[in-house]
Formats: structure tokens, sequence, C-alpha cells
């Protein structure tokens, strides 16, 4: 991204539309409607989403008046980066304040040729699992499709830093970038992202509508481009979402939170639970898979002396053969007061390898930003700034 901002005099950011929400279909009947050749709607969504401008003011093949008149209706980023944190591992959060002073998280996690952006859906969270910070505080409010898709454009142009000769950067954190950028055979920066995961603040299908505008703007050959298979939808399980989800004509991947393999512990750690019983989710899971064709995944924090022994291991087994899916083992990043500790790398493999070992697909997911406050939520608590508090549907 360039250094410019959006701003207009007399005109708040909060009047203007928000263009990094705003289809591409919407915003040539905008141009049509102030009798603009459809043209300069491809001209605009060109200079944002493949050059990475964040301003009007330098796309210098359109009239300065015709710049005025869209800085006047438009606004493209609406967020400031209020904390940074880059690990030795290459990974980097940030939050973002929003005009309203809320506040979310993102996180940019290089990994060989995989460089994920990790953005939320929401402002705090409703469900209040109690091993995680996120919902600490409750839902404040839903993210706007223009604000989930800003969070990824804000981790995707994180990738110019690796490019920007202006600068020495010395970092094993820029050298990771620099390599994504390498492997990924692009001399243009912005093109370094290559996955979006829904996993960081709040319960994405219960921002169902603005998620599903996101992921399709994502997704758009004209937006930010990057296929459905490498876009996840994370959500604790909301099956009547869920089948609503496979039905949508994308071929994005599922991820369920389990995180417990009977009703009676997934009650304790998820409140939402008490409404929807595993075997809910697993037909859910089921007809997902019918429809789409795509596999689920079933995420699974590993608390230790919690639902780490191998009796939870055997119950697991026992769900997982009930549908197509695989399985992500997570070992917990700790927050503090919550009572919750992580278990050390025996007791994780030891619990992947029964399961291997009765024939489920599994995976460690590697721990990532372990020096910085890596699991969702922290670095807002940490940051916490006054807030509104209202919950939107």
């Amino acid at each position: 991204m360039t250094n410019h901002h959006d701003t207009q005099p007399g005109t708040p950011a909060e009047s203007r539309r928000h263009l990094l929400g705003t289809s591409l279909e919407a915003f040539t009947a905008f141009c049509a409607e102030h009798d603009l050749p459809a043209y300069r709607a491809k001209q605009v969504y060109e200079w944002v989403f493949r050059r990475g401008a964040d301003s009007f003011e330098v796309m210098t093949n359109l009239s300065k008046p015709l710049r005025a008149m869209l800085a006047e209706h438009w606004v493209i980023y609406t967020s400031q980066v209020v904390q940074r944190q880059e690990s030795t591992d290459g990974t980097i959060k940030l939050l973002l304040q929003w005009p309203d002073r809320a506040t979310s998280e993102c996180v940019l996690i290089p990994d060989d040729k995989r460089r994920t952006a990790c953005i939320s859906s929401q402002v705090g969270c409703p469900v209040g699992c109690a091993f995680c910070a996120s919902g600490i505080g409750g839902l404040q409010r839903q993210l706007s499709p223009g604000e989930i898709v800003e969070q990824a454009m804000r981790v995707r142009s994180l990738f110019n830093e690796a490019n920007d000769s202006s600068e020495p950067r010395t970092s094993a954190r820029a050298e990771s970038l620099r390599s994504a950028s390498r492997v990924h055979g692009s001399a243009k920066p912005d093109d370094g992202l290559s996955n979006i995961v829904f996993m960081g603040l709040g319960e994405p299908l219960a921002n169902y509508g603005a998620t599903l505008a996101a992921v399709r703007i994502i997704n758009a050959d004209w937006g930010m481009n990057i296929g459905a298979r490498k876009i996840t939808i994370s959500t604790v399980g909301l099956p009547t979402q869920i089948r609503k989800l496979a039905r949508e004509g994308l071929q994005v991947n599922l991820a369920i939170s389990l995180h417990a393999p009977n009703d009676g512990l997934r009650k304790k750690l998820i409140p939402w639970a008490k409404k929807t019983s595993v075997a809910d989710l697993v037909a859910a899971g089921r007809e997902f898979f019918d429809v789409t064709g795509r596999e689920v995944t079933l995420e699974y924090i590993l608390l230790a002396g919690v639902n780490d022994t191998m009796e939870h291991a055997h119950e697991l087994t026992r769900v997982c053969r009930r549908m197509r899916c695989n399985v992500n083992l997570i070992r917990y990043n700790p927050v503090a007061d919550l009572g919750f500790e992580r278990p050390d790398s025996y007791a994780a493999h030891r619990f992947a390898e029964e399961l291997r070992s009765r024939g489920v697909n599994v995976h460690i997911r590697k721990s990532r930003g372990a020096d910085i406050d890596a699991a969702c939520g922290q670095l807002r608590r940490k940051n916490a700034i006054t807030t509104p508090t209202r919950a939107n549907g």
C-alpha cells in the first residue's frame, strides 16, 4: 500500500461508502448513475485490488476532478493500525481500530509456500468459550463486509515491506516475507498472500451476510482473487448456517471448532454447545460434504488434563467415523486468568498417534507467534480501548 490516506476535507469517512466492501457490479452502477463509463469502475478496482492503492489521489489515470468526486462519496480504508506485534517466526499480528473506536485483530502467518491471513468477523465474540480471550467482554458489534475485507488487505500489504528497497530490512520476519514473494513467482509484492482463514475474533456464521459478502469479494477475480479452496470459514458449529453455506455455490473449506468429543465436556467449554449437540454437528458436517464434496476439518484445541486423555481420543475417533473429516490438533496458547494450560509436545503427539492408529487423518498445527500474544483476542485485550457496547444480531 501507499503512504497516502484517503481523506477528503469536510467529508468524514462515516458518511461515505466503503469501497472494499462493495462489489464491482455495485460500483459500476454508481459510475453509471454519475455518467461515468463502466471502464472507470474497472480502473479503480485495478488500482485498489491489484496495485494496493489506499487513496484516490494516487490513481493517476483518473482526472483530478474525478478523483475528488470519488473521494467525496467513497472511502477505501477506514481503519488505523494501533498496535503491531512481530514474532521471530515471521508471524505479524495487527490490532486495527475503526472510526467508532472498536478494535479487531488480523494476523499474517507465513509458512513456506503458504502465506495466510487470519481475519476476524466480529468485534469481540458472543460465544464465550471458557478458554478463549476473544469472548471476554462479549460481542460489541458485527464487522461489515468492508471491514472484513480490509483486514485481509491490511495483511496483504505487509508484503510491500519485504519488497521496499528504500528501507533496509534485516529481520527474520522480513526475509520470510521476501522468500514468500519469491516463491510465489511474482514481482508484485501484493501477490504474496495465498490463503484466508476466518479464525480470528468472532463467530463468522453468526455474521453470515457480511461474512459471505466478504468471501465473494476476496474470491472474485476483480477483487483479491484468492481461490475459494484457499478460504476457510471456522465455526463453533451452527447447523442451520452450515447447511446454508453448503448451498452458496462456493468451494470454501469448513472448519468446525469441536474441542471436545462429547456433549457433557463440550457444554462446559463452549456455552453455545448447550443448544447444539455433537450429533447435530456431525449431521450438518455430513450434509456439507454431500453437497460440496469438501471434507470438513474438526478443530480441536488440546487443553492439558481437560480433553487430551486417551479416552477422549477414542471418543473423538468415534465422532470422526461418522463423517468425512480430518482433525487439526492445536496446542493451547495460555490466556492469563482463564485457568487452562498447554499440554507438552509428548502429550500432543501421543494423542495424535492414538487417533492416527485408529484411521483418523490428523495433523498437529504448528504453533506460531509464541513470543507475541498468539491466542485470538489477547492483543485486543491487552490494548483495551473503550468502545460502545452494542450487540448487533
